[in-house]
């Protein structure tokens, strides 16, 4: 005889001994056949037990997802959404240090004029110049006149003389910004000197619209 793994009972090896001993081979058969539908049902019970104990877990695990959506949501909600902030501007540094060099421009130039109100035009510019005088000139960081010098003219000297002298008159200028300056402290300028018939000036930095027509 040997032993039958699935359901430990002694099995019989063969008809002949079945017959040999005396038993129903009907009989043993049926036995047998009853010993592994007790088994298979055992085995049956206990899938079915796993599976039902899976779905539970399942059917939990989906609860517990759905109510922490509800929460998220509600929690959401419940709160304020600041939009992100607007990226900032950046200024390139050229163009920073050219609108401050217009406004140091417009500073010499009301600074000349205030110096020397006899010599400016109140008015309007003629069409057609006397002369127009352009004016080469460094500052240092305090504003002085270091050299001066008529870059551009039309061959008038006593326009030329005057708006040299003007520009020394009026020295020391406004102090020029830092950023402006140049590796040894100093800043270049040019200024036009804008001449009528009488010898009165504007300066471009602050001259009016010339006529439109010639008189």
């Amino acid at each position: 005889m040997a032993r039958d793994r699935y359901t430990g009972s002694t099995r019989v090896a063969s008809w002949r001994f079945l017959t040999t001993i005396k038993l129903d081979p009907v009989t043993v058969l049926s036995s047998t056949m009853f010993t592994y539908t007790r088994h298979l049902r055992r085995l049956t019970g206990r899938f079915a037990s796993r599976v039902s104990a899976s779905l539970l877990h399942a059917h939990s695990a989906a609860s517990a997802l759905t109510a922490a959506s509800v929460l998220a949501l509600a929690a959401l909600a419940g709160c304020t959404i600041t939009p992100p902030d607007r990226p900032l501007v950046i200024t390139p540094a050229a163009a920073v240090n050219s609108a401050t060099l217009d406004q140091y421009r417009s500073a010499v130039a009301q600074r000349i004029i205030e110096r020397s109100p006899s010599y400016v035009l109140r008015g309007t510019p003629q069409a057609m110049l006397r002369s127009l005088v352009v004016v080469s000139f460094t500052v240092d960081r305090d504003g002085r006149v270091l050299q001066s010098s008529v870059y551009r003219t039309n061959g008038d000297d006593e326009a030329e003389s005057t708006a040299l002298a003007t520009l020394r008159r009026a020295s020391p200028l406004p102090q020029p910004p830092g950023k402006l300056l140049n590796g040894r402290g100093q800043l270049e300028l040019f200024e036009d000197w804008l001449f009528n018939d009488d010898g009165k000036f504007q300066l471009r930095e602050l001259a009016s619209p010339q006529a439109q027509a010639i008189n």
